[in-house]
């Protein structure tokens, strides 16, 4: 029996534009990164944080696939400086996280991943054409109408949503990925509403399943 190895955390400040930034860094357990990912947390005005179970459960599958995971704090949310940004703030706190994640991992392939508002965060930072791997977009809200920053992204976009969420309909969600750019992957978990309850060992283990 080998003993449990103890994970690999760390708890920083990072620079943002509005001050500094709380964030939390994780290695596997075993072996050294293969990639470096980002974890964008839902919205700040609605209670979402890095703890949130939804991105703790995004950031363990990442990690048991082998990605040192950043999670960080929004302006204005926890020990974060500044105040909400409406969307523009909270992406260039999300812009210099993965500064900070890059300039310390270098030489690794990097993953963009975010759940709700921090799914759009994502795909609107990874759309940029900034050479990420890939974008997780977990719980991908469909109430916002606009998606400008969808057209033509050729990233590889995988969406990860509740088969009940209600700000992002399965009747809404299906007609919006099948026009988007490929590549694209809809990956459906069958749970009880937005916050993947009652699948959240399914969401993680879909998470550390991607390619």
């Amino acid at each position: 029996m080998h003993a449990n190895v103890p994970r690999k955390i760390e708890s920083l400040f990072l620079e943002g534009t509005a001050g500094r930034l709380e964030a939390l860094l994780e290695e596997p357990e075993h072996g050294e990164p293969r990639e470096a990912a980002l974890v964008c947390h839902p919205h700040p005005q609605h209670g979402g944080t890095m703890h949130n179970k939804v991105v703790y459960r995004i950031a363990r599958g990442l990690r048991s696939a082998g990605a040192a995971v950043l999670r960080f704090n929004y302006r204005g949310v926890n020990l974060s400086e500044g105040e909400y940004g409406h969307g523009e703030g909270e992406l260039e706190d999300a812009r210099a996280s993965l500064h900070y994640l890059r300039g310390r991992y270098p030489g690794l392939p990097f993953t963009l991943a975010g759940f709700s508002f921090g799914s759009r965060i994502v795909l609107k930072l990874g759309c940029g054409g900034i050479g990420a791997r890939r974008v997780i977009a977990v719980g991908f809200p469909t109430t916002y109408k606009d998606r400008s920053f969808l057209e033509g992204c050729t990233v590889p976009k995988v969406f990860l949503q509740s088969t009940r969420d209600q700000y992002g309909p399965i009747s809404e969600l299906e007609p919006l990925v099948a026009s988007l750019a490929e590549p694209k992957k809809l990956v459906l978990v069958d749970a009880e509403d937005h916050f993947f309850a009652g699948a959240l060992d399914q969401l993680e283990q879909e998470v550390s399943l991607l390619k």
